[in-house]
C-alpha cells in the first residue's frame, strides 16, 4: 500500500496530539484549543517530572519511552530496522532529572515528533505490519499523553461543553 491517500491524515492526528488541538471545532482527539502534549510538558518542572504517583512510573520515564520509540520509527523510516535490537526497558530506567536532562529530553521528545511528522508525511510503499506500526506510533502517543495527565491532573486540556464536530466520526 502506498500511504500517499492517509499521510495527510496521520500528520493531523500525531500533530493534534503533540502539538495541540485547534481551537474552534476542528480537533479529532482532543478538545478545541488542548495544547497537546508538548506545551503541556513545557510547564512541568524537573521536579514535577521526577515524582511518581502511586509507585508508577514518572514523566520523565514516559517523556525518555515515547522519545525513544519515536526514535525507533525515524531510524525504521529512514530505510533501517531497528526492532530487532529495541531496548524498551531503558527508557523506564529514567526517573529523577535535573533541570539540564528535563529540558533536554523535551528537546529531544520535539525533535523525534517533528522528524516523524516529516516522515509520515512522505509517501511510501508499506506492508500491513508497517502501516500499523504507523497508525500505532500516534495511538501510542496519545496513550502517554493521558497517563502523564494521570500524573499531574493540573496539566489536563480545557474541557468542551459540546463537540458537535464529533458526528463526523
Amino acid at each position: 500500500m502506498n500511504t500517499t491517500e492517509i499521510a495527510p491524515s496521520l500528520v493531523t492526528l500525531l500533530s493534534e496530539i503533540a502539538l495541540g488541538a485547534p481551537r474552534g471545532g476542528s480537533a479529532y482527539v482532543l478538545n478545541g484549543g488542548d495544547p497537546g502534549l508538548l506545551a503541556s510538558l513545557d510547564e512541568l518542572s524537573a521536579e514535577q517530572a521526577s515524582r511518581s504517583r502511586d509507585g508508577g512510573a514518572t514523566i520523565a520515564a514516559h517523556v525518555d519511552h515515547v522519545r525513544y520509540g519515536l526514535s525507533l520509527m525515524n531510524r525504521w523510516a529512514a530505510g533501517e530496522n531497528p526492532f530487532p535490537e529495541a531496548d524498551w526497558s531503558a527508557a523506564w530506567r529514567t526517573t529523577a532529572v535535573d533541570d539540564a536532562r528535563w529540558a533536554e529530553l523535551r528537546r529531544a521528545l520535539r525533535d523525534e515528533v517533528e522528524r516523524w511528522r516529516a516522515a509520515l508525511h512522505a509517501p511510501r510503499e508499506v506492508g500491513p505490519v508497517e502501516l500499523e506500526g504507523m497508525i500505532a506510533s500516534i495511538v501510542h502517543l496519545a496513550y502517554h499523553l493521558g497517563a502523564v495527565r494521570q500524573i499531574v491532573p493540573d496539566l489536563r486540556g480545557p474541557k468542551e461543553a459540546s463537540r458537535p464536530e464529533a458526528s463526523r466520526a
